[in-house]
């Protein structure tokens, strides 16, 4: 079956939860994305602040963990098996990856990544890296290795994600790259000004490449106010700027993370500082949207008169047509 004959009519896709490394046990929270209507969720494996191999661990136990309970949960491949978990019930999982320091410098790394589940990886985190710029560092482009990385992902069919990149890096990704590229968990920069948030032409020039925005629920980059409506505002201005199919969620909730929970900088590591500047990251707690906002995220598009349609586009369509047009099969 080819994707583009594949049925994803009534998809909900979360296109990152920021898991980065934890107990393979710990995955057993997902059982809450399920709960909240979620089909597919794309969990983080590592991100620059940790040292590469503990990608490569997360990815090996992860893998296991998830072979152990696939009565509830299915390591994806492709597609198909996205629209066949959801008929049988399941939660179906992929990979990604926040900074590409986790292939130590080595492009073959990147295949190894995809035939091992990672279906998606942005290039940096924060600060610059081997690849290009960070949002939180000088404003640089792709590195040589970095326009390599570009035709090496677009190869094995691996998505080239752009959020917390630096501006420039964002703009020369979606130059670069023959397939679209997505922000899995970015915001307008309009709304709210943070460094983390995305300007207009780095949205509109997404739209343009055939991209999708995924909206995320992070109270520092969502601004003040109840979380739920700020999340609506951020989508209702992306849609007004490009139009619904070229938005979703991604609202990076991290697994332990329930209502009206916060997570301080200092909790976040000794290097928290260098990847988190006090200045952008202030000491108050900074809080996240569970993935139980998901319900309330529908109630209020419909307020909001958005189509039916539309509605589906954001809640999963567009991540499920980005991933028919990108996701390869593993190659011999």
């Amino acid at each position: 079956m080819t994707a583009a004959a594949i049925d994803t009519t009534g998809l909900v896709w979360d296109s990152h939860a920021g898991f980065a490394y934890m107990q393979p046990g710990d995955l057993a929270e997902l059982s809450r994305w399920t709960k909240s209507g979620v089909d597919f969720v794309s969990v983080n494996i590592g991100y620059d602040v940790e040292p590469w191999v503990k990608s490569v661990e997360a990815l090996s136990g992860y893998r296991h963990w998830l072979r152990q309970n696939t009565e509830r949960f299915v390591l994806v491949k492709d597609l198909a098996d996205v629209v066949a978990a959801k008929k049988d019930g399941k939660l179906a999982v992929s990979f990604d990856i926040e900074g590409a320091d986790s292939l130590n410098g080595d492009l073959g790394m990147v295949d190894f990544y995809y035939r091992l589940g990672v279906r998606q990886m942005l290039f940096v985190y924060n600060r610059n890296n081997l690849v290009g710029g960070g949002c939180h560092d000088v404003n640089e482009g792709l590195t040589d290795f970095g326009r390599a990385v570009v035709d090496e992902m677009n190869r094995v069919g691996m998505v080239v994600d752009a959020s917390h990149c630096s501006h420039r890096t964002s703009m020369e990704l979606m130059e670069r790259s023959s397939a679209p590229v997505v922000f899995s968990h970015s915001n307008a920069r309009a709304l709210h000004d943070h460094e983390r948030n995305i300007a207009d032409d780095q949205i509109m020039a997404c739209a343009a490449q055939g991209g999708v925005i995924g909206i995320n629920g992070v109270g520092l980059f969502l601004g003040d106010g109840d979380a739920t409506d700020r999340i609506l505002a951020h989508i209702d201005y992306m849609c007004e700027r490009v139009g619904a199919a070229h938005v979703g969620l991604g609202l990076d909730s991290i697994l332990f993370c329930q209502p009206d929970d916060a997570l301080s900088v200092e909790e976040l590591g000794p290097r928290a500082t260098q990847y988190w500047p006090p200045h952008q990251y202030p000491s108050t707690p900074m809080a996240f949207a569970p993935i139980e906002v998901i319900p309330e995220i529908v109630t209020g598009m419909k307020t909001r008169g958005y189509s039916e349609a539309d509605i589906a586009g954001i809640l999963g369509g567009n991540f499920a047509r980005i991933a028919a047009t990108v996701w390869k099969p593993v190659a011999a």
